[in-house]
């Protein structure tokens, strides 16, 4: 017999994942630690250093376990959508800044990153009428290898390393930085063919 009663669990299926959730939470903690990162990071003195690049360290890790938790729990909201990518590109953009202001990284490899990366997301937001642009593999390498790099030249490293082993730790912080900005450029040529090919669909009648 059919009947048209609805029960309790197709309200959410109807209205969506509730905004207030852990994935959303995780995304707010990231945008509030990324002002905190800064602060630090503007102080002098190595202790206040090392105090930056972990809280760097822990906005990274809430920005890859925020979309497994929307994703695994069906926790994607419209503010997710939003807020993550924001969030995102405000602590790794303000950690290449600062690293340049620092003294620590080319101001020339800090503007194609951010040219980058404003640009491409800003495109994916255009494109959004037609097709979603999903991260590509060579985005997500492009990430991990920014991290990489961002956390070897944030770290501090003559605090607890001999001048030789921290010498080797930012020359591999540097090869990650070189990598990545290699992985950047190619992604986003292939980001903006991407949007090109749709948009060319799109008009095809």
């Amino acid at each position: 017999m059919n009947t048209t009663a609805t029960e309790p669990g197709d309200a959410r299926a109807v209205s969506g994942p509730p905004l207030l959730n852990i994935a959303n939470a995780l995304t707010v903690l990231r945008l509030i630690l990324v002002p905190v990162f800064i602060w630090l990071m503007l102080h002098n003195g190595q202790g206040a250093h090392l105090a930056a690049t972990l809280v760097f360290i822990v906005a990274a890790i809430t920005d890859k376990l925020d979309g497994q938790l929307a994703r695994s729990r069906g926790l994607i909201t419209s503010f997710g959508k939003i807020a993550d990518p924001i969030a995102d590109k405000a602590l790794t953009l303000s950690a290449f800044v600062l690293l340049s202001v620092s003294g620590r990284l080319w101001w020339w490899v800090t503007i194609v990153i951010i040219v980058r990366e404003l640009g491409i997301t800003a495109l994916r937001f255009v494109m959004l009428r037609r097709a979603v642009m999903a991260a590509s593999r060579g985005g997500k390498l492009k990430t991990m290898l920014q991290m990489v790099g961002i956390v070897g030249l944030l770290t501090p490293w003559p605090l607890f390393l001999s001048e030789l082993f921290a010498t080797v730790f930012m020359v591999i912080a540097y090869a990650a930085v070189g990598a990545a900005l290699v992985v950047t450029v190619v992604t986003g040529v292939d980001y903006v063919i991407q949007a090109y090919r749709i948009a060319r669909r799109r008009q095809i009648p």
